[in-house]
């Protein structure tokens, strides 16, 4: 009796809680519907349907024309501006890369581990183009999310348990439109802030049961996955006005929340249909100092003080394009008036019917009704000026909000700078206004960065392989196990990309200057490759920088001498070795050793100079 009354109890539990989410839900998308509805016009405009506007009743309707003959052509300024900013943006990312935190040998093998992983984890699951995914969504809806998790079917097979693979693992990246995230409040800016966020989405029946093992019923749904508020809103409020929908499919909602103090280390429900699917805490250790934090990282265009969501430059350039399509319209009509006429004619002196059919095509016969006044063509003058003046008005109008000048867009400029310097300097002009938005950008692959090495460290495990290249552009394998990967004693890179062409420029002056020699006017082996490097020419093929290696070596012996004596080689070479024992000495770690030891890396040191002087 009592399994039975606990089993009633859980099923009773379990009802009252999908329940729950399922309203959370619904109130949630009903706060978020005018921000919705502002990103479902913004995607119609940059795909060309710019005839249409957000009603009364907040549902995307068409603008139907006052008369019938008037020009409904649009003049897409809003595509190229978006294209062009995307591509400047991609110029300007920042690539994934980690300072160490002191100078310490342990602190830069952490960093270069770190980086290596970051790296090598970019290429394999193709991290630049989801950013550039990502980029998309954020300058046309104004915010885009990454999802950040560990895939335990991705990376190398590692062996079978019975007929099933096993995986070692691999951290998983995607882009989530604004559509499938629900914050709790829309005044709350930051996503760590917000007590909890539901995501939902429409997935295939199939693919729940295979994630969860549980069979939910099907229908047809949204594409982006939101409930219908009307069987007459279903149909037509969908992003970029299509009927985007999924057969055979079920609403998947699932709430994260924060950890607090009923939930010290967060919680996960996953709903789909009447199902109750999953149930637990936050699966990542994804933040500071080892709390649990949600998946998700947000980027944004520009950000509007006291709300989640950003804004875009489709939104200000909306207006713009409606009275640039209006001029551009009522232009052609006028030109249309001048090249084919308008006809005055006296009631009953000619069929005009006929005349409206065909017109006045050349050699055409007009007969007109005896004793009457002959057809006239109205005089209809010129094209006004003015049409000429807002049109220039208007486009310039683009550049200046669009942040993307004649420059960028097509390759010319007409105020006159015919200068190298001068054009440089417009271009740097016109990269500065992108900085807010590079700098969100930025910011967010900093958190997606920290996040990845956070999961790694989770559920890497001992023995991990990663693939790294070294000097010559040679491919070499390193293993690492979890404790060696540090995400809170590191610092990330963050500022904005140099551009190319500058960073060239700035690295031959400072060549041509004697600045990157050493104390006899040479340029190093060592230099060069960097140099080679940063202007994207890789480095001399072949040919191994025995500087690094020999530095390479000295810092080995750094970390043998704090338990051991190293003997020297005849072959070290010396003079490396003298600095990086010298620097050991005076770094913080060299200062925490004993008194033994420190004289025992003293006696090493006083060795090389030995061999140096000898």
């Amino acid at each position: 009796m009592n399994a039975d009354f606990e089993l009633k109890a859980e099923e009773k539990r379990k009802e009252r809680l999908v329940k729950d989410i399922k309203e959370d839900y619904l109130r949630r998308r009903d706060e978020r519907r005018s921000v919705e509805r502002g990103w479902e016009l913004n995607m119609n405009f940059l795909a060309g349907n710019q005839y249409c506007d957000v009603a009364g009743n907040g549902e995307i309707e068409e603008e139907l024309p006052l008369y019938g003959w008037q020009g409904r052509r649009v003049y897409n300024y809003i595509a190229p501006t978006v294209e062009t900013r995307c591509a400047k943006l991609r110029r300007m990312r920042p690539k994934l890369a980690v300072r160490a935190f002191s100078d310490e040998d342990a602190d830069l093998k952490t960093a270069k581990l770190c980086s290596d992983i970051l790296a090598n984890v970019s290429e394999r699951i193709g991290l630049d183009a989801i950013v550039s995914k990502a980029t998309v969504w954020s300058e046309t809806c104004g915010t885009a999310f990454y999802c950040v998790s560990w895939e335990n079917g991705g990376g190398n097979l590692i062996g079978y348990s019975g007929d099933r693979a096993l995986y070692e693992g691999e951290v998983s990246v995607s882009v989530l439109p604004p559509f499938e995230i629900y914050p709790d409040s829309l005044a709350i800016e930051t996503v760590e802030g917000q007590p909890s966020i539901i995501r939902a989405r429409a997935v295939a029946v199939e693919k729940i049961e295979e994630l969860y093992g549980v069979k939910v019923p099907g229908r047809e749904i949204s594409e982006f996955g939101t409930l219908p508020y009307s069987a007459a809103s279903h149909e037509k409020a969908t992003p970029g006005g299509n009927a985007t929908k999924k057969r055979d499919a079920e609403l998947l909602i699932e709430r994260y929340t924060a950890p607090c103090s009923a939930w010290p280390q967060g919680r996960v429900e996953v709903v789909a249909g009447e199902a109750l699917l999953y149930e637990g805490e936050l699966p990542f250790v994804n933040g500071d100092h080892g709390r649990r934090e949600y998946p998700f990282v947000k980027q944004t265009c520009g950000d509007l003080a006291g709300a989640f969501f950003g804004t875009c430059i489709v939104d200000r350039l909306i207006p713009l394009q409606r009275s640039y399509n209006a001029v551009r319209n009522r232009k052609q009509e006028f030109l249309n008036r001048l090249s084919l006429g308008v006809l005055a004619v006296e009631d009953g002196s000619v069929d005009a019917e006929e005349i409206a059919q065909e017109g006045l095509y050349p050699g055409k016969v007009l007969v007109y009704r005896q004793g009457s006044e002959p057809p006239k063509m109205l005089d209809c003058g010129t094209v006004p000026e003015e049409f000429a003046k807002e049109e220039e008005r208007l486009a310039e109008e683009f550049v200046v909000i669009g942040g993307s000048s004649e420059v960028s867009q097509t390759s010319s400029y007409r105020s006159g700078v015919t200068s190298a310097t001068g054009l440089q300097l417009l271009i740097d002009q016109d990269d500065a206004r992108l900085a807010v938005t590079a700098g969100n950008i930025a910011r967010s692959m900093q958190i997606v960065g920290r996040q990845i090495l956070r999961l790694y460290k989770q559920f890497a495990g001992s023995r991990r392989i990663v693939r790294m290249t070294g000097e010559g552009k040679k491919v070499k394998l390193y293993y690492f196990d979890a404790s060696d990967i540090s995400a809170d004693d590191i610092l990330f890179e963050e500022g904005e990309e140099i551009n190319p062409a500058t960073r060239k420029n700035l690295i031959f002056d400072l060549l041509a200057k004697g600045l990157l020699a050493d104390e006899e006017g040479k340029v190093s082996l060592s230099v060069k490759n960097q140099i080679l490097e940063a202007i994207g020419c890789g480095t001399f093929e072949n040919v191994s920088d025995i500087t690094v290696l020999h530095r390479r070596r000295a810092q080995e012996e750094n970390l043998a001498l704090k338990t051991e004596d190293v003997a020297i080689n005849d072959y070290d070479d010396h003079a490396v070795h003298v600095l990086e024992h010298t620097r050991f000495l005076l770094s913080e770690e060299g200062k925490q050793l004993g008194k033994d030891r420190e004289r025992a890396v003293a006696k090493h040191l006083e060795a090389h100079r030995l061999m140096i002087g000898g």
